[in-house]
């Protein structure tokens, strides 16, 4: 139903962009979102998009990254720029209601390099 794409090894202050196909169906009906999850460390939300388009990001992802969506493609993006070794994990997308997601798809890594 979700299929994340778009990680990869990047150095330290540099871009990536995350991509998640989802079906027709949950990305016009639901929040969607990108968590992560680095080593030994819990899940986290990044940032999520709500139906309208209006969006939320956690502290450490504002005014790095970016999250949007195109109904059109059944797509949800996450630019991420101004990369930091700390934002290495596992990213996943997601979608739900409100705050409670209950669709994930399988993660994309994502390394960056000091």
């Amino acid at each position: 139903q979700l299929q994340a794409s778009g990680g990869g090894l990047v150095q330290s202050g540099g871009s990536l962009r995350l991509t998640c196909a989802a079906s027709g169906s949950i990305i016009r009906m639901n929040t969607m979102g990108w968590f992560r999850q680095a080593p030994g460390k819990q899940r986290e939300l990044a940032a999520r998009i709500n139906s309208a388009g209006s969006t939320n990001y956690a502290e450490f992802a504002k005014g790095r990254f970016t999250i949007s969506r195109d109904n059109g493609k059944d797509t949800i993006y996450l630019q991420m720029n101004s990369l930091k070794p700390e934002d290495t994990a596992f990213y996943y997308c997601a979608a739900g209601i409100g705050s409670v997601f209950g669709y994930w798809g399988q993660g994309t890594l994502v390394t960056v390099s000091s």
